[in-house]
């Protein structure tokens, strides 16, 4: 049995990233039944970024995966182990959340050896990073993964972008003090792509699945 990990970083169960995660596993398990698909929700974790503890470095003793031990820690090993990595997030002020940020520094920060400064991952597999932002194509500042995308594409592989533009935010925008913004154009965006955007990430669940299993 193969296995993908799904990091899923952003606060809503059922909203934009949740949506375009669960398409990718739909996609990823139909192809067979040798996939197996496991999503992690980092807001239901306690845990904190990188502690300094140098406890991936000791001399004779280090290690590839994060050694502090809290909630984050099995999926640390879990993801040291499978043969896919998804990670999704919302933009927030041009970046990815604090908890998807936070824990990118845990999972890289032991990649990286202070002897030649090289990336060095448990394994190498393929990896997905998947963006839903309220910027649209021509205007948006989303730095993404940011200096992390160089970590994975350097310790995992070259990872394939998948970002969703101009989402909803929230379902009745009558509601909220968002008058920058019209519901109109924003529900007119929405009918023309977000099925566009659900279909390419089930899409890039096969393509994973298919490229894992040869």
């Amino acid at each position: 049995m193969k296995k993908i990990i799904i990091i899923d970083g952003g606060p809503r169960k059922i909203f934009n990233t949740a949506s375009m995660l669960q398409k990718f596993a739909e996609g990823a398990t139909a192809v067979s039944n040798e996939i197996e698909v496991k999503t992690v929700r980092l807001y239901d974790l306690d845990y904190k970024g990188c502690m300094s503890c140098m406890a991936c470095k000791i001399k004779g003793r280090a290690s590839n995966v994060c050694k502090f031990k809290d909630a984050l820690t099995p999926v640390l090993e879990e993801i040291a182990q499978a043969d896919g990595l998804v990670m999704g997030s919302p933009i927030y002020f041009g970046d990815v959340t604090g908890q998807m940020r936070t824990f990118l520094e845990r999972l890289a920060f032991p990649w990286l050896s202070y002897n030649d400064y090289s990336m060095t991952a448990p394994k190498r597999m393929p990896v997905l990073l998947v963006e839903t932002m309220n910027g649209t194509p021509e205007r948006n500042n989303s730095q993404g993964y940011g200096s992390m995308e160089y970590c994975i594409k350097a310790a995992l592989g070259e990872p394939e972008r998948l970002i969703a533009y101009n989402t909803y935010q929230v379902k009745n925008y009558a509601n909220f003090e968002l008058a920058g913004f019209s519901e109109e154009a924003k529900r007119k965006y929405r009918d023309e792509h977000w099925e566009q955007d659900l279909q390419a990430a089930y899409d890039a669940g096969q393509r994973m699945a298919e490229k894992i299993l040869g």
